[in-house]
């Protein structure tokens, strides 16, 4: 059984601290901010034992020299191959299993270009660390990737089992569901997760993580194929998609200048 810490940091990211059966040492995802993971980790008497990394964006990886330098070079970093990040010792490359010592814990990864060329997702037990790529009702912008590949990357997510919990790196949710609402007035399951998250922000609360099987329901870069979706994109845009991908397409269009 693993524990996940939440450790806030800058206005809205989430670095995630990964404990496993009762040890006192930890893996992060994406330490973009050193001094709040040092902090963190010596608040709650834990030990920085590995770094996993989902992309090269800094505010992913801004932290790992300073980590390193203070926890000893010999910590060890995970992240894409196809990406320069500084500091990362082991680079992936494939669709693999990583073993995450000494934590007695394997992650696989996933690959899920869209955001950045090289995106990778950690799967650990029903735990997805996706970094930008899915989002609590939405996906990451198109910065190097294309619609069609982060289509097919949220695709290969979604396949996953429906309780796997979404640890997504950003607290966007409240505004990605203003959105979600606007392209799918009609989803009462999307009208009742407002709700919810609403009342956990009023409380300071974090809406992450999320469930695969709540995105299911309520993100509308997930529901593609819908014909509600369709629908709305033309009443929108003036135009008829005539495939998934020109749906996905004209979504993140939308929402980029939303």
């Amino acid at each position: 059984m693993i524990k996940i810490h939440t450790i806030p940091a800058f206005d809205d990211n989430y670095i995630w601290g990964i404990q496993a059966h009762d040890q006192s040492g930890v893996v992060v995802v994406d330490p973009g901010d050193a001094q709040a993971v040092i902090r963190y980790l010596n608040t709650n008497k834990l030990i920085l034992k590995s770094i996993l990394i989902t992309h090269h964006h800094h505010d992913h990886t801004g932290g790992i020299q300073a980590l390193q330098t203070h926890f000893g070079q010999q910590l060890t970093v995970f992240g894409p191959k196809r990406e320069t990040i500084s500091g990362i010792t082991h680079e992936i490359e494939t669709q693999e299993s990583i073993s995450l010592l000494p934590l007695e814990l394997s992650a696989q990864v996933i690959q899920v270009p869209g955001h950045t060329a090289g995106h990778i997702a950690y799967l650990i037990e029903d735990n997805l660390f996706c970094g930008d790529t899915l989002f609590s009702g939405g996906c990451g912008r198109l910065f190097e990737g294309t619609a069609k590949q982060m289509l097919s990357s949220l695709k290969k997510l979604a396949e996953l089992p429906p309780q796997t919990r979404i640890f997504c790196a950003h607290e966007y949710t409240q505004a990605n569901l203003a959105f979600a609402r606007d392209v799918d007035p009609q989803n009462q399951m999307l009208a009742d997760y407002v709700r919810k998250v609403s009342n956990l922000r009023e409380q300071r609360q974090p809406s992450i993580p999320s469930t695969l099987e709540t995105e299911l329901a309520i993100n509308p870069f997930l529901r593609c194929y819908t014909s509600n979706i369709r629908n709305r994109i033309q009443q929108q845009t003036g135009i008829q998609p005539q495939s998934e991908l020109e749906t996905f397409t004209l979504l993140r269009k939308w929402k980029d200048n939303y």
